[in-house]
Formats: structure tokens, sequence, C-alpha cells
């Protein structure tokens, strides 16, 4: 439990065992499920956090709140890692009101079969108060499922923003952000946003402009720190992410049977480093010991303006973790990238012309014609300092 302000009480868990987010995504340095509450003459629990953790959540609201009940719990998002203990807290507050918008309303009766007398439905601009302050709720559809709200604090400039401006990442014992916390975060954010919202730029958008108008001075997140040094410089980073901005450089992405792909790419990594162009390199096979695969590739692709891709021809077409990484990209709608292909192939090469034929359709820039090579790889076959000529 950490005192936020004279109201504001986080009462989050940090999860340091899950292995895989949502089942896909590696956490190697953990993940927090944020739960705040809001003290005044009535108290509001605003989200929950996974299921597991129910003694310490509720030890860490204890000791902020003591015997006092909670009052309202607020629903900003039903996804389970922050929805799990609607039921519990319900059974440990028998007078508890849950507080959510009519998308959501099917969704606590379809998960925890919760009544309706027990929710107290919300709409855009409607408020609940708490007896000095009041709580004010903003719709964010698909930001990144169509019931998501947000919660403002309008006396504590605070909104309670749901996965927005979140991270992967366990949080320390103090929860706010100081100065260069985003720097410590900013590639944890990325793959984040890539790998959880990335297809939902248009929403993010939408959701920017109507909060422009809120004077934010805090962003409680559920995930990662409560921002409060650092507020204009996380709501940048979202919008330059949302509108599929990014900088020169590289991001070169391959599968590997047998190695020969994988010598290309590393050769070609080789180039860039010595002409100076940042790049990124990722194994999505999962071959080297520590890669994040297609999660932390995603990452990269909304760091850098170009994607190169590597893939044997297999079975006639694009090798299976690679055609994964390119429906990943088309199921996120990136747009305005380069790209480039490349790959061997032992007696039919396929897979490069189809990379590029899934590119052209993503509307990406097509770098040449791309590199297939025979069998072995060999610095002959495979010049990859032109390569890298055509990348700057």
């Amino acid at each position: 439990m950490e005192r936020i302000s004279n109201r504001i009480y986080s009462v989050g868990v940090n999860d340091t065992d899950k292995i895989l987010f949502e089942g896909l995504w590696p956490l190697p340095y953990g993940v927090s499920y944020n739960s705040y509450l809001v003290v005044d003459e009535k108290v509001a629990l605003i989200d929950t956090v996974e299921g597991g953790f129910e003694d310490e959540f509720l030890s860490n609201i204890h000791e902020a709140i003591g015997d006092r009940p909670v009052d309202y719990l607020v629903v900003n998002h039903m996804e389970p890692d922050h929805s799990s203990l609607t039921a519990y807290m319900m059974e440990k507050y028998p007078a508890l009101k849950i507080v959510a918008n009519t998308k959501t309303v099917p969704m606590l009766k379809g998960y925890y079969n919760v009544p309706e007398e027990r929710i107290l439905v919300v709409s855009e601009g409607g408020e609940v108060s708490l007896g000095g302050c009041s709580l004010k709720f903003y719709m964010i559809p698909m930001v990144h499922w169509p019931e998501t709200m947000v919660t403002w604090l309008e006396c504590e400039n605070t909104v309670f923003s749901g996965d927005a401006f979140g991270t992967f990442g366990a949080v320390p014992e103090c929860i706010m952000d100081e100065e260069g916390t985003l720097n410590e975060y900013k590639d944890e954010m990325i793959r984040y946003y890539s790998n959880i919202v990335g297809k939902y730029g248009t929403p993010v958008q939408t959701a920017l402009k109507k909060l422009s108008g809120l004077n934010v001075m805090r962003i409680c997140s559920t995930h990662g720190p409560v921002w409060e040094n650092e507020v204009s410089e996380v709501v940048a980073l979202y919008d330059k992410m949302s509108r599929y901005e990014v900088s020169r450089g590289v991001c070169i992405v391959y599968g590997s049977m047998y190695g020969n792909t994988a010598a290309a790419a590393e050769a070609l990594a080789s180039e860039l480093e010595k002409a100076g162009i940042p790049y990124a390199i990722h194994d999505l096979a999962g071959n080297n010991s520590g890669e994040l695969g297609i999660s932390g590739a995603l990452r990269d692709v909304f760091k850098y303006d170009t994607i190169v891709a590597g893939s044997p021809t297999y079975n006639n077409g694009i090798f299976p973790p690679v055609e994964t990484f390119m429906k990943a990209l088309q199921s996120r709608l990136i747009k305005n990238r380069r790209f480039y292909a490349f790959g061997s192939y032992t007696w039919s090469a396929s897979a490069v012309n189809q990379l590029n034929a899934m590119a052209a359709n993503l509307g990406f820039e097509i770098l040449g014609d791309g590199l297939s090579f025979a069998q072995a790889y060999s610095k002959d076959k495979c010049d990859m300092s032109q390569v890298a000529k055509m990348l700057i």
C-alpha cells in the first residue's frame, strides 16, 4: 500500500511469477496490477487485481482504510487481470455498488454473475459523489476493449486511465514516477502498447483528443508507475505511437531452420552497425536465449521506419514464425513503413516474393525485389553491404 495523496491510495500488487501476459507476451520483469482507493466521506475502489492475490489485496485495502466499508467499485475495464476479484469484493463488502457503463453490464454478468441491483450504470460525463469530491466518467471504447472508460477526479487533476499509459514491468515500493522513470520503462511501455493496444491507434487518438480538455496532472494507470512528473512526456509517447510515427532505423526479423537465413540476418546487422544505422534484430523462432521473439519485434516496429524480414522457403511458402509476424503487422494496421525481404531456399524460391506481396498489401514501400539465395549462406551469394546501403 502507498499513499499517493490526501485522498488516493495505491493498493495494487506486483506479479513476478507470471511468465506470459495474456498467455502470449513474455514478462522478463514481471507486471503490476494497479488498483486505487479514493477516500472521502465515501470510499471508491478503482479496479481490482488479478485472481490469486486476494490476501495481499485485501491487506492493502485494510492498511489504507481499516474497517471502513468500500462503497463503490469502479470497473474501468473488464479484462480479468483487473476485474478478477469483483465477486470477491462484493462478498467482503455486502453493500458495495459496482460502477460501470452499459457495455460493461453484460460482461459483469457473464464473468461474475453480478446481479443488476448491485450495478450503478454511468454514461458519458456521469458523476458519482463521494462527499467532498466526485468521480466523473469518460468512455474510451476500443482502448482496448469496447467497454473501456476512464475515471476523472477533478479535485486532484487525476485520471484513472485503465490500460492506457500502462507498461509491462513490476513497480518498486514507491509507485510514483520521478525524473528518469520514463526512460527506465520506455521500452516496456512501447512493447506493452505494440503487443496489446497497437491495433487501436485511431481509438487512442480519439481518446487523447477527449482527455486533452482535462487538466491532467496525474495519471494512475492499471500497469506500471503512477505518472506525475512526466505526464506530458508519457502522453506525447502515446500520441506518437498511435499515429504510427517512428524514427529512422531498421527492425530485422528472421526465422531460420538450419542457420543460413540467420547468418544472412547477422551479416546485415553487422553492416548496419558499421554504417551507424540504428537497428534491432529478432529471432522469431526463439532459438536465442533471452529473446522476446515476436513481442520484442513488434516493439521495434513501433520504433523504426524500416522492416527487414528474413525467411527460408518452407513448404513452398513463408517459414511459419515469420508469417505469423507479418499477420501481426496486418492485424495492428501498421502503416508508413519501408520493407525488404531476404531468405534461403533449396529447390524453389518463393518466400521472398510472398513476403513482398504481404508487405505490398499493407501499403509498405518495397525496397527492391529482395534477396533469395540457394542452399548455404555465403558472402558471395549475399552482399549485405549493398543491402545496407539500400536501407540507409
